[in-house]
């Protein structure tokens, strides 16, 4: 009876063991599919504050060429819904695994090409043309990779520890920036200017041909989610009984419009304060910082102030996610909306003082305020669907909010700050974190959800 229960007993740790080891590879790979997809995403953000007025629209005065610039920024939010219902239809018909693949070699191919893109000297206006498609192709692919790695993550977690796990696919959106600034600033150290602005921004773009890798990888040693198989089982055993009675279903994606269309906007609207705050951390306040009349600060000094924010970014979402793994979901993401706003009044006041260290305080203050929002926001989104319909859903309201938020945010602070005053981009921070706390509340919390019962 000893020898029996011993026995038990270790087989019961050597299951635990390969659980958690297996839960640790499907964490850390889903982290760096999604810094990759995320880096070659940001890159473009650095890319159109510093590089693309000049290269892409030199006809134009610098503040209508930072406009446009940052206007086909905006084509990666306009596509990032249509790659969320795309995608989302795929990743609930087919799987998450395979979709997520998908997105990934989409996303390298894209970021490569725009590497190789000829400027607006060689070609004329079809290089902005280009570059906006490219730039759309990266929105489709980012609108599908979201929902393929978070839900990797935390329909494989276990259920007390689905907001810890899912953060690492959160986590991907600070690393990007990291590598993204670490790729602009290692080139722009090593090269002169003018071949920095000719030739060296290509190099950035070009690495991302290491994402059809990490595709591939993902492809060969991953298998899909355990929600996910039950799902495909209980569809093969209901055709197989009886597949007479076997109709074609609508579309995942309209399944959860018409089931889940409160969730999908709250879930929207949530996101507001996270997207209208990141992109004018890590976009706008570039060429804020940089700004001649302003703190006059360097392009390095501006891009490591962003790093070392991203850097603090990283911990604050862990922490946070953990949080609502043993206290819920809504309390810790109400809190960083409040933050997030109340901060945007005192981030463009240090950042004209022109001194290094408290701009690093600003942009920090920020990013960790939303990283509140964001670090748990995986586990979030997953417990508010169900599995049929949870990667449409999610991705609806993920890109949704996206393309609310994140897409015309650097434009329209450019536009509040040259014809009005800095104020007021503080006032449009502080107006999304209010709603994103509004939509928030409406929710109702989370963290206790069975992923295989969720109403």
């Amino acid at each position: 009876m000893t020898t029996d229960t011993t026995a038990t007993s270790n087989n019961n740790s050597g299951n635990d063991i390969h659980l958690k080891t297996n839960m640790r590879k499907v964490a850390l790979t889903a982290l760096a599919g999604a810094s990759i997809e995320w880096y070659d995403f940001f890159i473009y953000a650095t890319a159109a504050a510093l590089v693309f007025p000049s290269i892409f629209f030199p006809d134009s005065s610098p503040t209508m060429a930072l406009i446009l610039s940052f206007g086909t920024f905006a084509f990666g939010f306009i596509a990032r819904p249509v790659g969320g219902i795309l995608f989302g239809h795929f990743g609930d018909r087919v799987g998450r695994k395979r979709t997520l693949v998908i997105a990934l070699v989409m996303m390298g191919v894209a970021s490569t090409l725009i590497g190789l893109l000829p400027g607006y000297a060689t070609i004329g206006v079809a290089a902005p043309i280009l570059l906006s498609l490219l730039r759309f192709t990266q929105g489709l692919a980012i609108g599908g990779q979201w929902g393929g790695a978070m839900l990797l993550v935390t329909e494989s977690a276990p259920a007390d520890k689905r907001g810890y796990y899912g953060a690492y696919a959160q986590a991907g959106a600070p690393v990007g920036v990291i590598l993204a600034n670490l790729a602009f600033i290692i080139i722009s150290a090593t090269v002169s200017d003018d071949f920095f602005m000719q030739w060296g921004w290509r190099i950035p773009f070009i690495s991302s041909v290491i994402l059809i890798a990490i595709s591939m990888y993902v492809q060969l040693n991953m298998e899909d989610t355990e929600a996910f198989k039950d799902l495909a089982a209980a569809r093969a055993k209901e055709e197989a009984e009886n597949p007479a009675a076997v109709v074609i279903k609508r579309s995942p994606v309209l399944e959860a419009i018409v089931k889940y269309p409160q969730r999908i906007a709250l879930a929207a609207g949530a996101f507001l304060s996270i997207q209208v705050t990141f992109y004018i951390l890590i976009g706008f306040v570039l060429a804020y910082g940089g700004d001649p009349n302003g703190a006059a600060m360097s392009r390095d000094d501006m891009l490591i102030a962003v790093l070392i924010g991203s850097a603090l970014q990283i911990p604050t979402q862990f922490l946070a996610a953990a949080y609502s793994d043993r206290h819920g979901r809504r309390g810790i993401f109400m809190l960083g909306a409040i933050l997030t706003g109340a901060w945007g009044f005192a981030l463009f006041p240090l950042i004209d003082t022109g001194n290094f260290w408290l701009i690093v305080v600003a942009i920090s203050g920020g990013l960790m305020s939303l990283g509140m929002m964001y670090g748990p926001q995986a586990a979030f989104f997953t417990e508010l669907f169900s599995t049929e319909v949870r990667y449409s859903g999610a991705s609806l309201g993920y890109q949704m909010g996206a393309i609310l938020g994140g897409a015309f945010a650097p434009t329209i602070a450019t536009i509040l700050w040259t014809g009005y005053d800095i104020f007021w981009v503080s006032v449009y921070i502080a107006i999304a974190s209010v709603l994103s706390l509004i939509s928030v509340a409406m929710l109702t919390e989370t963290f206790k959800t069975d992923l295989n019962n969720t109403d």
